[in-house]
């Protein structure tokens, strides 16, 4: 079984999440000035994206491959270099930021096949595989499972770590309970046009494209963070306990009373004050660097 930690928040909590995503677009965050946007390494594959170091984060250390989400349709290049420069923080190392193709103009496999052309150029320029940790979140969080299948099938050596956080696992089409939505920043609705939309005709029931049909022997450690108010709950679990049946690390964080992607509360400056937001990057912090290092990697 998955190793899996409730983590409350009160009442006022929650709200003040759901407050701070709603002003995302309202009252934009701003990029903390000790962010250094300087290229780290002159080759991404051939995909676009930003380097976002922040300050302390050391090269050494490795490097954190940053995917968005917006499902598979959507990027906001400002968020999301605000959000790399908050995951560089916490795990010490430069974070690019993957501008991978969006849907519907290029279905998929594209942007998981960018996603991979990424990684494998990070490995031919001399970074450890063991020293890359992948975290996406929502439809980021999708393509860094998928990519991790792709990658167990090709044989190709496996990054130390992944963090998706309120992954879509599961794109076939299923029956809305009358529990479901509600209390989820996302009508589970829409969850249909946006996979027919991003497989363009590609079985929803396949993997990797729905990575909980897949085989997750031979994955990395994984941290799934996920709203316990999220439709995506009840699939984020079943795929912590098909991976965690395979052999594989899975720790399983679920914030009690939070909406999907609720970790974007990252995007604003951290309260001095313990909140949910700073909870998320501590917890990540201290998983990345409980990671084992390359050469105790099998």
């Amino acid at each position: 079984m998955p190793s899996i930690t409730h983590l409350p928040a009160s009442l006022e909590e929650a709200a003040a999440v759901r407050a701070r995503m709603g002003q995302v677009f309202s009252d934009p965050p701003v990029l903390d000035g000790d962010a250094d946007l300087t290229a780290v390494l002159p080759e991404t594959g051939g995909v676009p994206g930003t380097w976002v170091t922040a300050d302390r984060a050391s090269a050494e250390a490795g490097v954190t491959v940053y995917v968005h989400g917006g499902g598979f349709s959507f990027s906001n290049p400002p968020m999301e270099r605000i959000m790399a420069h908050r995951l560089s923080r916490a795990t010490g190392r430069p974070a690019f930021a993957v501008d991978y193709r969006l849907a519907p103009a290029h279905p998929y496999p594209a942007a998981v096949e960018d996603v991979l052309a990424v990684y494998r150029s990070l490995l031919r320029q001399g970074v450890p595989a063991g020293r890359i940790l992948l975290v996406g979140e929502s439809a980021g969080g999708t393509l860094i499972l998928s990519a991790l299948l792709m990658l167990a099938e090709a044989g190709d050596p496996m990054p130390g770590g992944a963090v998706p956080v309120s992954p879509v696992t599961d794109l076939a089409p299923k029956p809305v309970a009358a529990t479901d939505g509600g209390r989820d920043s996302i009508d589970p609705a829409i969850m249909g046009p946006v996979a027919d939309q991003y497989l363009a005709g590609a079985r929803p029931d396949r993997a990797p494209q729905s990575p909980i049909y897949g085989d997750p022997r031979g994955l990395p450690p994984l941290l799934l963070a996920v709203g316990g108010d999220e439709v995506l709950l009840r699939d984020t679990h079943r795929f912590a306990e098909a991976a965690s049946a395979a052999g594989v690390r899975v720790d399983l964080d679920v914030y009690e009373g939070m909406p999907h992607a609720f970790h974007a509360a990252v995007l604003f400056a951290e309260d001095a004050r313990p909140s949910t937001a700073t909870t998320f990057l501590s917890r990540l912090a201290d998983w990345a660097a409980r990671l084992p290092e390359p050469a105790d990697r099998v």
